[in-house]
Formats: C-alpha cells, sequence, structure tokens
C-alpha cells in the first residue's frame, strides 16, 4: 500500500507540472507531497505491525492498532474536509482558468498549456466552447472560431467555426 501511495503521489507531482498554469496557488500539490508522507509513515507502521507480530508482543500490537485507528480517524475527516469544500476548490480552478483562457493569444506559455489542456483532456473551453466567445482572443481574430485544439480529434478539416459545433 505504501508503494502504490508513494507512485500516486509521485504521478501527481509530475502531472502538476502539465498544468501549473491553471494552478497558479503552489498549495495545489500539497495534497500530494501528504500522500508521499502517508506513504513512509504507512510503511514505518506496517514495519510496526510486522516485528510486533513476528514477537508476539502484546504492547507492540496494542500500539500497532492504537496506530491504525488514528489513521482511520484521519481518512474519515480528510474525506468530510474534501466533501465541504469540494464546490470552493471547484471555485476557484474555475476562475483561475478563465483568467488564464484570457491571457491567451496563441502564441504566449499560458496559450500552449491551453492548447494541450484541450487536446489532452478532448474539452473546449472552462465549461464549453461559448466559453471563448467571452475572451479577447475571440474579438481580436474576428472570424467566429475556437482554437483548433477545441477540434475532435477524429475530424479532419475542422476549422474551429462556431457554426459548425459538432466538429468541437
Amino acid at each position: 500500500a505504501a508503494a502504490g501511495l508513494s507512485y500516486v503521489g509521485a504521478y501527481v507531482i509530475n502531472t502538476y507540472k502539465s498544468y501549473d498554469n491553471f494552478l497558479q496557488d503552489k498549495y495545489a500539490v500539497l495534497p500530494a507531497v501528504i500522500i508521499i508522507c502517508v506513504a513512509v509513515v504507512m510503511f514505518v507502521i506496517g514495519l510496526i505491525g510486522c516485528c510486533a507480530t513476528f514477537r508476539e508482543s502484546r504492547v507492540g500490537l496494542g500500539l500497532f492498532l492504537a496506530i491504525i485507528l488514528l489513521i482511520f480517524i484521519a481518512e474519515v475527516s480528510a474525506f468530510v474536509l474534501g466533501f465541504v469544500y469540494r464546490e470552493k476548490v471547484k471555485t476557484d480552478v474555475q476562475g483561475t482558468m478563465r483568467s488564464v483562457f484570457e491571457q491567451y493569444d496563441g502564441k504566449n506559455p499560458e496559450s500552449t498549456v491551453v492548447d494541450y489542456l484541450q487536446e489532452q483532456l478532448h474539452c473546449c473551453g472552462v465549461k464549453n466552447y461559448s466559453d471563448w466567445t467571452t475572451t479577447q482572443w475571440f474579438n481580436s481574430t474576428g472570424n467566429n472560431s475556437v482554437p483548433l485544439s477545441c477540434c475532435q480529434q477524429g475530424v479532419k478539416n475542422c476549422t474551429g467555426h462556431l457554426d459548425q459545433p459538432q466538429e468541437l
């Protein structure tokens, strides 16, 4: 379990590098760091449990049970906090995404990240393609289209025009 959590934490940190322009709060990587710390603690606790079982130590097994109960309580607390604050996180991420979309010009680093995000997640805009109609890039191009990264991968000759939403 500790190895699995370490992998998940490392994967989240690695993935964060691709989306760090959207998650401008540097504390967004904190859950991944916590997951890795929990993995290390789980490894140590597992070792204590194995040693206590091997030696048939009642004190060691009691300590192991107490630690497992504390971990269970912490997990339930984390779940409840995640459930309670999920809308705040959603609102914060959408606000940050909208500000990055506003900076889109097709050339700057933020534009590259927006294009990458839309291609990887197979999406267009924050909620849908109509989000692009309020950006400066959309108004400056004047061709009534969204970036080509909004196009579906299987569609050939997609121009991003809003009069063909089935291609987006």
